[in-house]
């Protein structure tokens, strides 16, 4: 345990650079009487660290000293090539540099990890995009990520789905995801003046004032004009709480709406491979026991009367709607319209 603290005391240091004993106290969850100790250990056994007074002091390495990566797990290493992603890597114009980093960490590594962490790639694939789906075509994305990168503000001619369609928006954009081969601009709207344009999506549209970063397709982006003016991140922000609580936030108002079926044995069986994640979700929860006949009754989520009436579709004669009385009566419609069709 200590040596593994003592490892990552010293690879802190050689990441980031002088750093304080309390922010080193802080990262690895100890005292700083802790840190104290293990500064020394790692003098005594020969690393150069240096402790530079003052208000503005801290723990340091000797300029130029880097340590080799004998100190990696066997797991370490090998998680390490499952994390690269050269699809992702190349839209954002890494490729390159990714294969090079990879190369160099190969070279780094001793023999047996290095074999070990060369059968992760042969074994191993991560795939990003959905299944039956061309990859969205993102000709802007570069400009995106260099801008994020820089901290510099974008003019962008952006389709929205709302009327009208093409709108023209300055940006301040602080991060990017990719989201099931998706590739998603979190920003921030930049208002030149009292009255300037609002952000995308019109519902509940805030007033001007509102400097709420939100979230924008990179493929909707017509075209993008890096503008010659920088901005400051919003103190604070973390992108991956952002993305989850705008996940969470999407769903539900995604599907607002709620259907009671019916499903068949073989319904309750084919509902989690044909339904919408969400309401795949809802049926593995919401399924109580069967009635007499074997079916089961529960409720679901839905995003809309005809979003449900298309997905239920899918379950055939192993679904009966219940209620609404609407979405009963569309697929009451559909039957006779399909017993017309196909009975003599």
């Amino acid at each position: 345990m200590r040596a593994s603290r003592l490892l990552s005391l010293l690879l802190l240091l050689q990441t980031r650079g002088r750093m304080t004993a309390r922010d080193l106290a802080d990262e690895l969850e100890v005292s700083v009487r802790t840190v104290y100790r293990d500064v020394e250990s790692l003098s005594a056994a020969g690393v150069p660290v240096y402790a530079d007074r003052g208000p503005d002091g801290g723990y340091r390495l000797l300029e130029g000293y880097r340590t080799r990566l004998t100190g990696l797990t066997t797991g370490e290493a090998e998680s390490l090539f499952l994390s690269g992603m050269p699809g992702p890597a190349s839209q954002l114009g890494l490729g390159d540099v990714v294969a090079a980093a990879e190369l160099k960490l190969m070279a780094a590594l001793p023999p047996d990890l290095r074999s070990r962490a060369a059968r992760i790639r042969e074994r191993f694939h991560l795939d990003a995009p959905g299944w039956f789906r061309a990859p969205d075509d993102v000709p802007h994305l570069q400009a995106v990520a260099d801008a994020v990168w820089n901290q510099q503000r974008i003019r962008v001619l952006y389709r929205r789905w709302a009327q009208p369609q093409e709108v023209e928006r300055d940006l301040e954009p602080i991060g990017v995801v990719l989201k099931a081969g998706t590739w998603y601009l979190i920003a921030r709207a930049h208002h030149p003046h009292p009255g300037a344009p609002q952000d995308d999506p019109p519902p509940d549209t805030p007033p001007a004032h509102d400097r709420a970063p939100r979230t924008y397709r990179v493929s909707k982006i017509l075209t993008l004009e890096p503008l010659p003016h920088r901005f400051d991140r919003p103190p604070g922000f973390d992108l991956a709480a952002y993305w989850d609580a705008y996940a969470a936030r999407f769903e539900a108002d995604s599907y607002r709406d709620q259907a009671t079926v019916r499903l068949s044995p073989d319904g309750l069986r084919r509902a989690p491979i044909l339904l919408p994640p969400v309401m795949a979700r809802a049926v593995h929860d919401n399924a109580g026991p069967p009635d007499p006949t074997g079916w089961t009754t529960l409720t679901l989520p839905v995003e809309s009367l005809r979003h449900a009436h298309v997905e239920f579709l899918k379950l055939g004669a192993d679904v009966e709607v219940i209620a609404p009385p609407p979405l009963r009566a569309m697929m009451t419609d559909t039957a006779r319209a399909l017993a017309d069709r196909y009975l003599p």
